[in-house]
């Protein structure tokens, strides 16, 4: 089944990041045929019918907020982790150069400062939520229409942000939407801006992020009258998928679980940003729901989220499962996971793509629950087994290799 022909649209926030800048390269050298397919969800055999979009048909822009190139990034990030080699950057330089001009400016209205610091002074300082929303929504509008997409899919890959209260908001749209007009600063996060100018423009958006993003009443009627569906948050790529994966075991061979504690180390710039005690309350968060939202009961549990500059990108997590079997003996289950942290979630990243792309294509609207084994905290989804999370997903790309047009 061939994929409807067409362009489509990624727009990353955050889009020199370092997930964004191995999203940038793993897609030109896909395109180009200079690296295998490993990693990728979406190039499983099940997924062959489905009518994806096609890896050349898509076209990548995104906003960011600090003054560096995305070459250059590239190349640094290849340096520092020893991951793909410099110079398949100079092979793919031209396609980089392309994307760099397809990125604006994105906006720190909402940002605390921790965040706000890293931004170029370049960067426009927009006087009120409102007047982000409509530049954000400007640069999303413009960009469809010079590449004339068919849909544009905005990906939240950028730093972690404090956690917010949602409740503090008006549940509905429309008292939102006055809010808005009313008040120049009504304390929504960078994320949830972005998730609004998004909706306004009908664009799908992904929060690959543990941030508010469009976690809220308002923007879920904001999105069904807009007919765009959304999905988040918080991307499950390392410990995290180790935790869903193996929880699971444990609850079926009876073996309950005293305690699970997880103690990750990484050096990178969201680990740097996760060195801030409110930023990695987010985190912990998030990553610390899995273990009883699988088990159905509450072990004792730790999650530890440290900053060592050295490691870079390489994500280091070692936890420690002390577990009772039969006649009440205790045991422990100890595992090191290292990964480089953006080589993890960029193929997630390039398949949730094409995967909201077909969503959308199909006329899905609102929550995509189908796609809860990408996330640490699947909005609406309870459940935390990952291979249940991923037969969701191969149940519905089933109903859509057969019952759907491409």
């Amino acid at each position: 089944m061939m994929a409807q022909s067409g362009k489509v649209g990624l727009w990353l926030i955050g889009a020199k990041g370092g997930i964004a800048t191995c999203v940038s390269v793993g897609w030109a050298m896909l395109t180009r045929s200079l690296t295998s397919k490993v990693g990728l969800v979406t190039e499983l055999p099940q997924f062959a019918q489905a009518g994806l979009v096609d890896w050349p048909d898509i076209v990548i822009g995104g906003h960011e907020i600090r003054d560096v190139s995305l070459a250059e990034e590239s190349r640094a990030f290849a340096s520092v982790n020893r991951t793909f080699e410099r110079q398949h950057v100079d092979l793919i330089a031209d396609a980089l150069e392309s994307i760099e001009q397809q990125i604006r400016y994105g906006t720190v209205f909402g940002a605390d400062q921790m965040i706000a610091q890293l931004a170029s002074p370049n960067v426009p300082r927009d006087r009120s939520a409102r007047e982000a929303i409509e530049r954000i929504a400007a640069d999303l509008k413009d960009f469809k229409s010079r590449h004339n997409l068919r849909s544009l899919i905005v990906i939240n890959v950028a730093s972690t942000e404090p956690p917010v209260d949602p409740s503090q908001f008006p549940a509905k749209w429309s008292e939102l939407e006055q809010l808005l007009a009313e008040q120049p600063d009504p304390g929504l996060p960078t994320s949830t801006l972005y998730a609004i100018a998004a909706f306004e423009t009908g664009c799908p958006y992904i929060n690959f992020t543990p941030s508010l993003g469009p976690a809220l009443p308002a923007l879920d009627e904001l999105a069904q009258h807009n007919n765009v569906p959304y999905m988040g948050c918080d991307g499950k790529t390392g410990e995290t998928l180790m935790k869903s994966v193996l929880a699971p075991m444990f609850r079926a061979r009876n073996l309950r679980v005293l305690s699970w504690v997880g103690h990750n180390i990484f050096g990178n710039l969201d680990g740097k940003i996760l060195d801030d005690p409110r930023h990695k309350s987010s985190k912990v968060q998030s990553k610390d729901r899995v273990v009883s939202g699988v088990l159905g009961y509450h072990p004792q549990t730790l999650v530890s989220i440290e900053y060592i500059e050295g490691l870079g990108d390489w994500k280091t997590a070692w936890d420690h499962v002390h577990f009772q079997g039969f006649l009440g003996v205790p045991m422990v289950l100890q595992f090191i996971w290292q990964g480089c942290d953006s080589i993890l979630a960029a193929p997630l990243v390039l398949d949730l793509c094409r995967l909201t792309e077909r969503a959308h294509r199909i006329g899905i609207v609102g929550l995509m629950p189908f796609l809860a084994s990408f996330f640490k905290s699947p909005y609406d989804v309870k459940e935390a087994d990952f291979f249940k999370q991923f037969q969701m997903l191969e149940q519905w790309i089933e109903s859509v290799s057969h019952s759907h047009p491409s």
